[in-house]
């Protein structure tokens, strides 16, 4: 497959680290020396999954210079939907794209890559000719907004990739690896809190409801640094890629300190490294595609350009991905 176009599409509200820290006990020395950020969008009335999700696909289809018609599927990375059914559907039909089925995945922050993955296991089948990749979280619903350890890393955001099926030679996911080890998932969650009431008789049903995120920031951070060079050592040496080839490491944007740190570990500069978490905290399933939809628009990453790219997150979950960018045309 080919990645042809980008698009995306934030709330209009900016959240700076001084607001936050109104508050919460925090202030802006402190937030961005542990993470790097600075601001992030909070999406406001009006603003949702669907909304967000179907601008950032509209704008990727131009980009492609399709029509929502020449589609056959449509995959929303997502973990928070508007509808737990899945939002992929509204998607669909807001679009008009009649032809394309559309479903969601969930993988937190590591949704977008696996979704991609799975969008290439269709075209490897040749089942497929079209398809809208898009990644949208909005996890402001889900933040204890008093919990100054997780409030100040998210934000909300979506961005899309549109692919096409292409000659062998030309395709765009050269390789990927995929993990997940539920056995830590207590590091990383957003849990069900089952509501215990009465039905009939002595009979009960479990009234449905989430908690707010939970996360033990130090071992993710640990899971993060130990886990993500190991996987992409192992996907370069299966296809034979040196790391001095890579034009840009495209991470999943949690920190900017696993960024760096994951860099080091390749000698890749760190003028390779291609972040926004600064402008936009955390926004799971949309950091990579956001990143992507920046660089291209601003002329960073060009056609032909080797992108190592690595979601990781709650589940516990993660993977990588060689990509090459190939662009509208």
């Amino acid at each position: 497959m080919a990645l042809v176009g980008c698009g995306s599409d934030l709330p209009t509200q900016i959240i700076t680290n001084e607001a936050l820290s109104q508050r919460v006990n925090t202030n802006d020395e402190w937030i961005r020396n542990r993470t790097g950020i600075t601001t992030r969008r909070i999406a406001g009335p009006g603003e949702t999954i669907t909304t967000l999700g179907l601008r950032a696909g509209q704008a990727a289809l131009h980009h492609a210079g399709w029509s929502a018609k020449d589609l056959d599927l449509i995959l929303l990375a997502t973990s928070t939907p508007d509808d737990l059914f899945g939002s992929a559907p509204k998607i669909q039909g807001e679009l008009g794209a009649t032809q394309a089925v559309a479903f969601d995945i969930t993988a937190a922050c590591s949704g977008f890559l696996f979704a991609l993955i799975t969008a290439g296991q269709y075209f490897r089948s040749g089942s497929i000719r079209r398809a809208l990749i898009i990644g949208a979280d909005q996890l402001s619903r889900w933040v204890n907004w008093d919990d100054r350890r997780t409030c100040i890393l998210f934000g909300d955001g979506a961005a899309a990739v549109a692919v096409e099926e292409c000659p062998t030679e030309e395709n765009g996911l050269l390789g990927f690896r995929m993990r997940s080890d539920g056995s830590r998932t207590d590091c990383l969650n957003l849990r069900q809190i089952p509501d215990i009431m009465p039905l009939i008789n002595q009979s009960k049903y479990q009234m449905g409801g989430f908690n707010q995120i939970s996360m033990n920031g130090q071992e993710v951070y640990k899971f993060a640094v130990r886990e993500i060079p190991a996987v992409l050592q192992e996907l370069l040496i299966a296809t034979n890629i040196n790391s001095c080839a890579i034009d840009w490491l495209l991470l999943h944007q949690a920190n900017q300190r696993i960024l760096n740190a994951v860099a080091d570990r390749f000698d890749i500069p760190h003028e390779k490294v291609l972040t926004n978490l600064a402008h936009y905290g955390n926004t799971s399933a949309a950091t990579i595609p956001l990143m992507l939809d920046e660089a291209v628009k601003d002329g960073r990453i060009q056609s032909g350009n080797l992108i190592a790219s690595s979601g990781f997150g709650a589940g516990l979950s993660w993977g990588a991905a060689l990509l090459r960018w190939k662009g509208p045309g």
